[in-house]
């Protein structure tokens, strides 16, 4: 979902969070991640080397920024879109 139109309060489900749609929420189900309350206080990191080992593919280092702005969300951040992460995470973890 657009970050702008995420209400905290009406975040039940996979697709109500910020930067996640279809193809994501299969993504983050395939790693065993149902609920948006199951994101509480994970590691971004360890949600994307799941999703490389379980797809046995390199993802993306954008999913990275996704996963970074979904749990940094559930746990209690504003909503912002994903590319807001990215410097933050090419400093953190370079270039994976």
């Amino acid at each position: 979902m657009n970050p702008a139109r995420v209400e905290r309060d009406q975040v039940r489900l996979l697709t109500d969070l910020p930067n996640i749609g279809p193809a994501m929420k299969r993504d983050l189900e395939l790693i065993g991640v149902h609920t948006p309350a199951q994101l509480t206080g994970r590691d971004p990191l360890k949600l994307y080397r799941s999703l490389c080992v379980k797809t046995s593919t390199r993802q993306d280092p954008c999913v990275l920024d996704v996963f970074i702005s979904i749990t940094r969300f559930m746990d209690g951040e504003e909503p912002k879109p994903w590319w807001a992460f990215t410097g933050e995470r090419k400093r953190k973890y370079g270039t994976l």
